[in-house]
Parts: C-alpha cells; sequence; structure tokens
C-alpha cells in the first residue's frame, strides 16, 4: 500500500499545475499560466521592455526572471502567409538579437491551424534567455505569445512553460 501511494503521489506531483485559465484580451482565446505566476504591475512590464512594443498583458513568478507575454496586435496574419512572415521574423531576430541560436523555427498545428512556434536562446545584457515564442493570425489580427526565461530558470519552469504553450486553446 505504502508503494502505490509514494507511486501515486509522484505522478500527480510531476504534473504540472495550473491556474485559472486567462482570456487573451478581448478574445475567447484562452491559456493556463504557470501556477503561482501572476499578472505582472506595469513598471515591471516596461522595465522589461522598455523599446515601447511592450506586450500589454504578462504574467510571471515572483521575481519576473520567468514570463509568459501574450498579446492581439493589429497587424494581420493569415495562415496562407505563415511562412513568409516566419522568414521575415527570422531575419529581423538575426540582425537584431545579440548571438542568437536558434532551438527550433518552424510552423506547426496547433488548436484547429498552424502557427508559428520559434524557440531562440540569446544574450541579453546581464543574462542569458531561453525564448519561444507562439504566433498565428486571429480574426485578422496576430495572435502573439511569449514564453520568456533566463536560461538559469528555464531548466525549472520548462515543463510548465510547454505545458502552458499546449494549453493555448482558440474557439471553435
Amino acid at each position: 500500500m505504502k508503494r502505490i501511494t509514494v507511486l501515486l503521489l509522484t505522478i500527480l506531483i510531476s504534473f504540472p499545475v495550473f491556474a485559472d485559465p486567462i482570456k487573451v484580451a478581448e478574445t475567447d482565446v484562452t491559456f493556463a499560466p504557470p501556477d503561482g505566476f501572476k499578472a505582472l504591475p506595469q513598471e515591471i512590464i516596461d522595465l522589461k521592455w522598455p523599446n515601447k512594443r511592450a506586450p500589454k498583458f504578462v504574467v510571471g513568478n515572483d521575481n519576473a526572471s520567468t514570463t509568459v507575454a501574450y498579446d492581439i496586435k493589429p497587424n494581420n496574419l493569415p495562415q496562407k502567409d505563415l511562412v513568409d512572415a516566419q522568414k521575415v521574423f527570422t531575419d529581423i531576430f538575426e540582425k537584431i538579437v545579440p548571438d542568437i541560436e536558434w532551438e527550433k523555427n518552424e510552423i506547426i498545428e496547433h488548436s484547429g491551424q498552424k502557427w508559428l512556434l520559434m524557440e531562440m536562446t540569446s544574450r541579453a545584457i546581464d543574462t542569458n534567455i531561453y525564448n519561444i515564442m507562439f504566433a498565428t493570425g486571429y480574426k485578422g489580427q496576430m495572435l502573439m505569445f511569449n514564453f520568456n526565461s533566463t536560461k538559469e530558470d528555464f531548466p525549472k519552469y520548462e515543463k510548465q512553460l510547454r505545458a502552458s504553450l499546449k494549453s493555448v486553446q482558440l474557439p471553435k
């Protein structure tokens, strides 16, 4: 009996635990953030994204070293143009992101449509970053998620971040 209890507890704690699903802006798109992630105050968002192209919504861990940023942008991203958008994003990132190293740069199927999935590591001012960008078109706009972590924290949060990405749901 003790073995079964230990086995069940091990299985239960190995699954990521999520907070309540979050609705993206004024849409019916939802995702489940990693457990314990809370909305970041605007002053922290402004510090992390000083270039004035900050996402409108960000949740993160207590010290904001691992975050999930999400937004719906007014740029149209039709499914038929996803390959072209991938090339544009790739070129831009390779020009402006210091020491970028691609882990993945592909188009995948998720929640009934194609998504751009770009995973990369890069160097920031004070640390190295692991970044997963997830984007698709949605009702004539661009739906974007950015799962971002310091390389130090990434192993600790990777399973939860990937599960959060998989939890993204478009309305049927």
